[in-house]
């Protein structure tokens, strides 16, 4: 089993959805997961942009009660960008509901989990060990890591983080940023406000190209993506041995089951990186798999690089 030396093992997360998908791939989805995939938590709940939560919400009690009937432990994200009274009182409901796990993507979240049990997610910056203490104290007993955080900076909350669990992202596109404008909705030539929902046109986000044809982001409704997914495997043993104790997968619309399979066969010693990162690669076929932000590249928070260079 990878582990770090201490018989830990390690778990999965699976991170929630960023995408537009209609109700029945999603109610689909999220039944396969339940019922097949080797995962130890999901996240659920809309984090990108709140017109859609009405949508997707109305589905969401059925599912979680079909996930914790497979054994898995259910949290409820929180928007990651607030914009009005509108997204303040959406987080709010979340967080005030004490029978859930939540997890914070906004200090405005925080605020209201102050003292009660909870989950950060990537959104919010936890980049040195005295935010690691501080949001440990407040109550979080798990930290989902943002992606941009290097070797170093990984290690050091690893050996300080005490008896809260660090999670790292290890698959799929990797969020970079989030916007109050749609740069969906520009894309088709229209408003926000009128946006018509393009971005359920994407599935897996709309692939940006640069002038010269090369892939270079994603866009998803007010956010952008890598254009490439990332999948650490090689990687996981040294972030094993750095103290991180969970990674987060995010879903795409690919057999998302297979990929649970492999990140757990890897992580139970069953698969090698290199058979891992080759089984990866055939179940992606709309992006590059990538152990880093851009295609042909390893530069990630792991590697702390930059540009396409291995």
């Amino acid at each position: 089993m990878t582990g770090t030396g201490d018989g830990r093992r390690a778990a999965l997360t699976l991170g929630p959805l960023l995408f537009n998908w209609p109700a029945a791939q999603r109610r689909d989805f999220y039944a396969r997961i339940a019922d097949e995939a080797p995962i130890d938590s999901v996240c659920l709940g809309e984090v990108v942009c709140a017109k859609r939560a009405p949508f997707s919400d109305p589905d969401l009690p059925e599912i979680a009660r079909r996930l914790a009937d497979g054994g898995k432990e259910v949290i409820y994200s929180t928007l990651a960008l607030v914009m009005d009274d509108h997204d303040r009182a959406l987080v709010a409901e979340i967080a005030n509901a004490s029978d859930m796990l939540v997890e914070a993507n906004d200090l405005g979240a925080i605020e209201i989990l102050a003292g009660r049990t909870h989950v950060i997610g990537p959104f919010v910056n936890v980049y040195n060990e005295g935010a690691l203490a501080w949001f440990a104290q407040r109550g979080a007993r798990r930290v989902s890591l943002p992606v941009e955080l290097p070797t170093a900076a990984i290690g050091a909350l690893g050996a300080r983080a005490g008896a809260v669990e660090l999670e790292v992202t290890a698959f799929g596109r990797l969020p970079l940023a989030i916007s109050a404008r749609c740069y969906h909705a520009r894309a088709r030539g229209l408003h926000k406000d009128g946006c018509r929902y393009v971005c359920d046109e994407d599935p897996d986000g709309l692939s940006v190209e640069t002038l010269d044809g090369q892939g270079f982001l994603a866009v998803n409704g007010l956010q952008t993506l890598s254009h490439g997914v990332a999948a650490l495997t090689a990687e996981i043993a040294p972030l094993r041995a750095a103290g991180i104790d969970r990674f987060r997968l995010w879903p795409q619309a690919v057999d998302m089951v297979a990929v649970a399979r492999a990140y757990r066969d890897l992580l139970d010693g069953r698969l090698g990186p290199e058979e891992a990162a080759g089984r990866l690669a055939g179940l992606v076929p709309f992006a590059p798999v990538t152990a880093g932000f851009v295609s042909g590249s390893r530069s990630h928070y792991w590697h702390g690089t930059q540009g396409l260079a291995d």
